[in-house]
């Protein structure tokens, strides 16, 4: 009875799932949450004085997404199990008693007819077996760690991508409604013209023709400006909703830190060297290396001691037993094969995974170099753009030039503006590309560890 009620310390404690209130606490999620202004003042390492900012701009919204985004917490549960897998190595086997009672039918009398037997069996890992088990535990639980970083990465590109999107897209929905009401008073200067005679129904047709363009052209930023605000939605974490009333900015005029961005090689040894899902993919191949020194490690038999005690006929007889496996038909040769393959699948995993990381990494550093280069011929194009501009407006203003050629400069550096602004959206894009193949932040004093970007338990508490 003792040895039951010390081994039933564990209750199970029921916690269900309801749809209802997971479905109610996830579209309770919202920025002005007061327990993640705690968190992202820890992180930014000042205070708000004004809650919820005004605006929100890349590192803040991606602080949000480490406090809120599932994925992360799938993550985090993964690790969790990985951890428990330490305990569980480390266990000892536990030994066992057996009772056996006996009754002798032909005992003489006076004596008693029962002789109980008592035995434990105290097993006795050789060979090591507990140290390789709790170091193969050890190494997965560490990948699980690193895995952590590797998802938290993958979020930040999401949001990253989504935000410059919708920054663009809003921007275009501008320069195309400002397009478009130019274009409406060259359509209507034209008409006016062809009433008296001075233009020809084709020529006005063609400008109606470009006013629809524009006008297809405006209603397409619109709608990608709504689907890219849901998208960033998505990538923090959060329901489309939650972002009711919230300015999401960022900067596309500004240049990337490319002074603090190092060369093709420093970045191809460092991804090599730091990346998490390299990291991770190390522990991997460590923990495959303990698997196969403990599957060796079992060819050696394992000691079984077994003291025993029996009571017959009022004799006190004492035993101790010794057993082991004798490894006559099987030296475990099957389980060491398996893990020697497993080992060289962990390698090859690893190894292609470099392979995929250097890929990444020149893949990036051209794309940023080719959408730099871009970039600085359209600056070039649109400050040529502007200086005609400013020309014609003022051959307008000393009445050298009709307002309708005026009106068309302006239609041509907005052409060129819109041109601009995808090249800086794609140089931005490619910025960050460069930043996920590196998996390190430029230019950025934010960088939260893994321990450091999970949640509050408050937070954690209130999850089934």
């Amino acid at each position: 009875m003792a040895v039951v009620l010390l081994a039933g310390c564990a209750r199970y404690r029921p916690r269900p799932i309801l749809p209802s209130e997971t479905a109610a606490s996830l579209e309770a999620r919202r920025l002005d949450n007061p327990s993640f202004k705690g968190f992202l003042e820890k992180n930014l390492h000042r205070q708000f004085d004004v809650w919820p900012p005004k605006s929100w701009d890349f590192e803040t919204l991606h602080l949000a997404a480490l406090y809120y985004h599932s994925s992360l917490d799938v993550a985090r549960a993964q690790w969790q199990v990985a951890v428990s897998g330490d305990k569980n190595a480390a266990a000892r086997p536990n030994p066992t008693l057996s009772v056996v009672p006996g009754y002798n039918i032909s005992a003489a009398g006076g004596l008693t007819p029962w002789f109980p037997t008592v035995t434990f069996d105290i097993p006795l890992e050789t060979a090591g077996k507990r140290g390789f088990r709790m170091a193969q535990a050890r190494q997965l639980s560490e990948s699980a760690r690193f895995n952590i970083a590797a998802a938290a990465w993958q979020v930040r590109r999401r949001l990253r991508s989504s935000l410059i999107d919708f920054t663009a897209a809003r921007l275009r929905e501008m320069l195309l409604q400002n397009q478009k009401s130019i274009q409406e008073r060259i359509v209507q200067s034209l008409d006016q013209q062809l009433k008296v005679g001075a233009v020809s129904s084709p020529e006005l047709m063609l400008v109606r023709i470009a006013l629809d363009k524009i006008r297809l052209d405006l209603t397409d930023a619109q709608q990608q400006s709504r689907e890219a605000r849901v998208r960033v939605a998505e990538a923090i974490g959060v329901s489309a909703q939650a972002l009711d009333g919230v300015e999401l900015t960022y900067d596309l005029a500004q240049p990337p830190p490319t002074a603090s961005i190092p060369t093709s090689s420093e970045v191809r040894r460092q991804a090599l060297e730091t990346r998490a899902d390299i990291l991770a993919g190390l522990a991997e191949y460590a923990a495959s290396q303990s698997a196969l020194q403990l599957e060796i490690a079992k060819q050696y038999p394992d000691i079984h001691l077994g003291p025993g005690y029996q009571y017959d006929q009022g004799d006190h007889k004492f035993s101790m037993s010794l057993t082991a496996e004798l490894p006559l038909f099987n030296q475990n040769q099957g389980p060491i094969a398996q893990a020697e393959a497993r080992r060289a699948e962990a390698a090859a995993r690893f190894i292609a995974l470099q392979a995929k990381v250097i890929i990444e990494i020149d893949r990036a550093m051209a794309i940023f170099r080719i959408s730099q280069e871009n970039l600085d011929a359209l600056e070039s194009l649109v400050a040529s753009q502007e200086k005609l501009g400013e020309a014609v407006e003022a051959q307008w203003k000393a009445g050298a030039v009709e307002q309708l050629h005026l009106l068309n400069s302006k239609i041509e550096l907005i052409a060129v503006q819109l041109l601009q602004l995808n090249g800086r959206a794609k140089a931005q894009q490619s910025f960050g590309t460069l930043e996920d193949a590196l998996q390190r932040p430029f230019g950025s004093t934010l960088s939260p560890s893994i321990e450091e970007s999970q949640r509050p338990k408050a937070l954690k508490e209130n999850k089934p």
